[in-house]
């Protein structure tokens, strides 16, 4: 099924644009893809449901399929299929996807200064000894990585996920900004874009250039209020950030330890801002050799 289901995932990601956060029916190419895409997914999924519920015996009720399946409304209403298959493809976006281009593109700013990959190798050796390749992660390994930790954040500093976080107002709401009055009324949205806001002068110095430094004390640029948003913020902070560091690390501390990595495009890749998750666009080859243990 992984086949099938890729395409239909590559439908349905297409068919996520910044445009669909304000016109989600626009009809366009892209929208009817999505649309065919998820109806498909509906039906793959839930011959997977009925199976499972046909027979409990064969999973031991803690995966998260079984935990989304028993999910019931307050009122007692129990959960759909349908509403099932889009829970899981919130997943699949929230929790794979963005890992992905994180990866892609931490991988890609540290590769383009050599500094940085030295840098990085000489945290590696510190944490895990000389001969490192093929050894296996521990996570109290990983979590020691501050170095690679700062750079995963850099790069989403420079290449945020999503380039805009939106919020209901609850209340009539009034703010202040040097002199200035906004009256915001409830029921509106406001929208937060971390792609502009972290690279702002004011608060992130020389903010187009990667420099995972500036969340290292003694400057620890980040911890300005509401400066970050890497991962979103307020009460509706990404709940997988920490597992997200973990799983980025991980890729990466293998990666660049078992490969020597050079990229063969003199540029960084462009910034792919029409699409929901914002990854790169154009060329990100790189030139792989791997490393051979002492």
């Amino acid at each position: 099924m992984f086949k099938e289901l890729q395409q239909l995932y590559h439908d349905l990601d297409h068919g996520l644009t910044p445009v669909t956060v304000f016109w989600p029916d626009a009809p366009t190419a892209a929208h009817r893809k999505r649309n065919e895409a998820r109806e498909e997914m509906v039906r793959l999924f839930s011959k997977v449901i009925k199976e499972r519920r046909e027979h409990p015996e064969n999973s031991d009720g803690t995966d998260i399929l079984s935990l989304y399946m028993d999910i019931k409304y307050k009122d007692g209403t129990p959960i759909t299929d349908e509403e099932v298959t889009g829970l899981l493809i919130a997943l699949l976006f929230a929790g794979q996807h963005t890992s992905c281009i994180t990866s892609t593109w931490t991988s890609m700013f540290i590769s383009n200064d050599q500094n940085v990959v030295d840098r990085l190798l000489k945290e590696q050796e510190e944490i895990l000894g000389k001969d490192n390749i093929n050894k296996k992660l521990e996570y109290e390994d990983v979590q020691r990585m501050e170095y690679l930790h700062n750079c995963m954040r850099e790069a989403l500093r420079l290449c945020p996920t999503f380039i805009m976080i939106l919020r209901r107002a609850e209340r009539d709401i009034t703010i202040n900004v040097k002199g200035r009055r906004y009256d915001i009324p409830k029921g509106d949205f406001c929208c937060v874009s971390p792609t502009v806001s972290m690279r702002l002068k004011s608060t992130f110095p020389n903010p187009d250039t990667f420099d995972p430094d500036r969340f290292a004390p003694p400057r620890e640029e980040h911890k300005k209020p509401y400066s970050y948003l890497g991962f979103g913020g307020g009460i509706h902070t990404c709940m997988g950030s920490t597992f997200a560091f973990v799983q980025v690390k991980t890729i990466l501390s293998i990666l660049f330890r078992e490969y020597e990595i050079e990229r063969l495009s003199p540029n960084m890749p462009a910034i792919g801002y029409e699409d929901m998750v914002v990854g790169p666009k154009g060329d990100c080859k790189v030139r792989y050799k791997k490393r051979v243990a002492a």
